[in-house]
């Protein structure tokens, strides 16, 4: 069966009825209807020229969205003052979108408050008022709640992509910016089915990492799997607020996705809604981007610490924040594969069927993964992301 017309009806009908999928579940759902893998490119291709449909790679996998048709156009606001990358952007958000250029802080601010776009694609340097200051200033604005904020800067990531993030924009790009990632970063944003997007607990979920830990038990001694882990959280968002401690989530999330872009990807990056990610893939390649994420991360801590109050002392060659501060830290820790398949032998005896393995529960791939402990609970609903502290640290401060 390879009319291009049929497949594309096929393919609609499975990801409207999960509203997202795999480009790998995808395969496996058409291969039983005897798609070939280039009928079914040709396909997903031509449909998200249609704009029916959009892609995004996260955490190592390749996600199709299901759109919504729209009626009417979503306003997308480009604020960029060098006329030639304002024009690119424009470009390539594409057509099927309502598009002001803007070129001057100030006029943006005010044209964002009178006119309240739909997204609005921000750069930080520019005349008039910085792009931090407008993102904030939409963000705290009860009549903007709806109001989509993506960064693009070139400006160091180190401190404005925290800043940025703290701030409420929803995605910081880097500077030079890829317009397809771009485009699909609009389009996801603003038309995707369901759920609104959300870029943190968007990364592969418990589905995804279950295969990932099955393929991690039978696989070569070439292909690792681990946790990244944000020590400290439960202190940090005890001290300073669950939105504070949700602002480092949201920071290790992008970092960790950039990382695992810029490596060539084939990197499976999870979320195990709480303080901690998994990662898993050849070992050479995570443990670079263990070590990149655990530089970077250090590299933002200062500012971090300052923009909770903590104002460094100048001793030199170091700086010191003093005693009382809850101290952040990105650990990796590897997971040997005779750990793994011993905790997954005693979580499989207690399942019906143990040849028909199915998804695991976060549970059960926290026993398995060694992340026993919740000192931080991630809960999601319509209205977002919350962060409660969990037993473990309640534990801790009891004993």
């Amino acid at each position: 069966m390879d009319n291009v017309e049929s497949v594309k009806s096929d393919i609609i009908s499975i990801i409207n009825d999960r509203q997202q999928v795999t480009y790998n579940e995808l395969q496996g759902l058409t291969s039983s209807l005897k798609i070939s893998e280039s009928t079914l490119k040709k396909g997903l291709e031509e449909l998200e020229e249609a704009n029916a449909i959009a892609s995004r790679s996260s955490g190592g996998i390749l996600t199709y969205y299901m759109l919504q048709d729209e009626q009417v156009l979503n306003r997308v606001m480009i604020v960029e003052d060098d006329k030639n990358i304002n024009k690119l952007m424009a470009l390539s958000v594409g057509k099927g979108f309502n598009i002001t250029q803007i070129y001057d802080g100030k006029e943006a601010m005010e044209r964002i408050k009178r006119e309240k776009p739909d997204l609005v694609i921000l750069d930080l340097m520019l005349p008039g008022a910085d792009g931090l200051e407008i993102c904030q200033s939409v963000k705290t604005n009860p009549a903007l709640t709806d109001t989509t904020v993506i960064i693009v800067s070139a400006m160091d990531a180190t401190s404005n992509r925290f800043k940025g993030i703290k701030y409420g924009a929803d995605y910081y790009v880097k500077k030079p910016f890829d317009p397809t990632e771009l485009r699909n970063l609009v389009t996801i944003f603003l038309k995707k089915k369901g759920k609104r997007f959300d870029p943190l607990i968007d990364l592969p979920n418990e589905e995804k990492i279950s295969a990932a830990v099955e393929k991690s038990v039978k696989a070569t001694s070439d292909y690792g799997i681990g946790r990244l882990k944000v020590e400290g959280l439960a202190d940090f968002a005890d001290r300073f607020g669950s939105d504070s401690g949700i602002t480092i989530l949201r920071l290790v999330s992008q970092l960790i996705q950039d990382n695992v872009k810029e490596s060539g990807g084939s990197v499976f990056v999870g979320f195990l809604d709480a303080d901690d990610f998994v990662i898993a893939g050849d070992r050479a390649k995570v443990s670079k981007i263990a070590a990149n994420m655990a530089s970077e991360f250090n590299s933002v801590l200062p500012f971090i610490y300052q923009n909770e109050g903590y104002k460094p002392i100048e001793l030199g060659i170091e700086d010191t924040y003093g005693t009382e501060m809850p101290k952040l830290q990105l650990m990796y820790s590897p997971i040997e594969k005779s750990d793994l398949k011993e905790r997954r032998s005693e979580i499989l005896k207690s399942k019906k069927d143990e040849n028909t393995i199915g998804s695991y529960t976060y549970e059960e791939l926290r026993r398995m993964l060694g992340s026993n402990d919740l000192d931080v609970i991630i809960t999601r609903d319509q209205n977002g992301v919350r962060l409660s502290i969990g037993k473990g640290k309640r534990d801790k401060d009891t004993e």
